[in-house]
Parts: structure tokens; sequence; C-alpha cells
């Protein structure tokens, strides 16, 4: 088992930034990709952002890049979101993944967090 706890959210406003923070813990060797996801009111969960943990190969969601940037310290067991130049469009509860393979779709993720929610102001 793994467990993973978000932290980071918030409110801001329009071209205002934020860092999100995934918590590992548990057999954590188990999963080598941690990946971001976010689901707003009324929308299907949609992916943000992978990383794997042994390489640091990153991944993003072409309306995320050049604007949001992935990292791990795995030391700490932590994957951060850092996110720039954010947009109103970006509100959503944003949860954090992992799983074996880096990858977009939302089933093949074996672990989940609670989801942190960030509300973007226009």
């Amino acid at each position: 088992q793994v467990q993973l706890v978000e932290s980071g959210g918030g409110l801001v406003q329009a071209g205002g930034s934020l860092r999100l923070s995934c918590a590992a813990s548990g057999r954590t060797f188990s999963s080598d990709a941690m990946g971001w996801f976010r689901q707003a009111p009324g929308k299907e969960r949609e992916f943000v952002s992978a990383i794997r943990r042994s390489s640091g190969r990153t991944y993003y969601a072409d309306f995320v890049k050049g604007r949001f940037t992935i990292s791990r310290d795995n030391a700490k067991n932590t994957v951060y979101l850092q996110m720039n130049s954010l947009k109103p469009e970006d509100t959503a509860v944003y949860y954090c993944a992992a799983g074996s393979r880096a990858t977009p779709i939302v089933p093949l993720y074996d672990y989940w967090g609670q989801g942190t929610q960030v509300t973007v102001s226009s």
C-alpha cells in the first residue's frame, strides 16, 4: 500500500502561483510513476503531469506546458507541482496518484490522494 497526502492548494488570483506537494509513504518503491490530475465540478478527472521517480523524466498535458513544472525529491518521497501563470480555468481539485507507469490514463494509477482544492479568481 502507498499513502499519498497532497498539500499546498488554496485561493490565488489569476496570474499567480501555487506549489502543490504530494508526500508518499508506505511501499513507495513499488510505484515508479507519480502523477498529478485535476477534476473540476461536472467534469471528468484529467491528466496534468507525471514524473518517473527513477529517471526524472517528465510528462505534461498540453494545456499546462510552459506554466507548470513537476519535480520530485526521492529522499523525501515527495513530488511537487509548481503552478505559475494560473488561470481561472485551472480551478479544480488536484489529485496526486502513484503507479508503475507514467501515463495520462486515470485507471492505470494504483493509489490516489484525497485531493487539494485550487481556486483561481479572475
